[in-house]
């Protein structure tokens, strides 16, 4: 009798159904509540990434999917299933964490089946499966090797592609690439998004790391002490964050300490405690009510004070604290009236520019255009 190898079934195609949504999901441990009612929907398909400091809530929140945890209070469904009270090994999730869980007395290829030959697997369809996931991480070849025998980055790989021949709806990663190199955690960053897009499955991603969540996700929610502050693409976070906190934890930003003087539709006119007015977009902030003004370093320019600015753009006076050089470009803090610290980035395009900048004392100008100028409201308190 001759078996048949059943090649694996490719990712179903994009929904409009959230492949993971939550409402009102709440966690407690011993009375402290650690996620703080948390509404979400992660598109099918989606590289979704959880961003924020250590304690935020961003692990749980994982767990809770995942089925190591269940929710205190609120609804949790995957592919429109509720799973609550349904344990992990009967959610179509897997999960990758930052340690490997390797077993060391196994080959890798063995590793990597270990899942589909307790799923009683047919021997031939776990080969085909296998071999072609360790193709797709870049691992063709290295079936016969022991973990010991790999770098932390092919393990890593490893445990990635363990993950993936399950065919699991939802891949849950835990700061995957937290114990490796900066040079290879970058490699591994483009890796796994050329991997998600390849498979069609919806990732989760759990990290602390700004620059892996804005170079790899589709979307990202960044949280803080249990709550969602700002869901949205990354170029929306970064350039239009929702609070003081997301402004402050993605990259570096200027925040200016203002109030908002007047609405007139979708435009308000702010006066900055530095004693400069300005307007901008109202981002649904009243009249009245105090606010930060946000501007990026690498949008203020330098000049003068007194001097003619470029017209439609705002400024202020201030006086340059430090200038240190970063290699790609020199960075300036400068403070302001009111004690205000501002970061300017200033790209060294030649060495004649860079000795031109001024020094520590020196008075000058900051200025910006309008459109890269945002209002964003304080943070709500714990």
């Amino acid at each position: 009798m001759t078996s048949t190898v059943t090649a694996p079934e490719p990712a179903a195609p994009p929904s409009d159904r959230p492949s993971v949504c939550m409402r009102g999901v709440r966690k407690s441990f011993d009375g402290t509540e650690v996620v703080r009612g948390i509404d979400l929907d992660i598109g099918s398909a989606e590289f979704f990434t959880m961003l924020g400091p250590s304690g935020c809530g961003k692990t749980t929140t994982l767990r809770m999917i995942a089925g190591f945890e269940d929710p205190s209070a609120g609804e949790l469904l995957i592919d429109g299933d509720d799973v609550v009270g349904l344990p992990a090994y009967k959610r179509p999730t897997n999960t990758v964490f930052q340690s490997y869980a390797l077993f060391p007395n196994l080959t890798v290829a063995e590793n990597v089946a270990f899942g589909l030959k307790r799923r009683k697997v047919p021997r031939t369809e776990i080969a085909v499966r296998v071999k072609a996931e360790l193709a797709r991480v870049g691992l063709d070849g290295a079936g016969d090797r022991r973990p010991t025998e790999l770098s932390g980055g092919m393990q890593q790989r490893v445990a990635l592609a363990r993950a993936l021949v399950n065919l699991p709806r939802v891949l849950l990663l835990d700061e995957p690439l937290g114990a490796l190199d900066l040079k290879l955690r970058k490699t591994l960053q483009v890796e796994l998004k050329r991997i998600q897009r390849e498979v069609g499955i919806t990732f989760v991603y759990v990290t602390h790391d700004q620059e892996e969540a804005l170079t790899m996700s589709d979307r990202i929610a960044v949280m803080h002490q249990g709550r969602l502050e700002h869901v949205a693409d990354p170029v929306t976070v970064y350039e239009r964050p929702a609070t003081t906190f997301v402004a402050g934890f993605i990259g570096v930003s200027n925040l200016m300490p203002a109030q908002v003087v007047s609405v007139h539709g979708e435009r308000a006119r702010v006066r900055l405690d530095a004693g400069v007015e300005l307007e901008t977009d109202a981002v649904g902030i009243p009249a009245g009510e105090r606010c930060h003004a946000v501007v990026r370093p690498e949008k203020l320019a330098i000049g003068a004070v007194g001097a003619d600015r470029a017209a439609g753009t705002a400024g202020v006076d201030g006086v340059v604290e430090s200038s240190v050089f970063l290699g790609t470009a020199t960075q300036l803090v400068v403070r302001l009236a009111g004690e205000t610290p501002m970061t300017v980035l200033v790209p060294n395009a030649d060495e004649a520019t860079r000795g031109e900048l001024p020094g520590g004392g020196a008075s000058i100008c900051l200025s910006w255009r309008p459109e890269h100028v945002h209002l964003v409201r304080e943070s709500p308190a714990a």
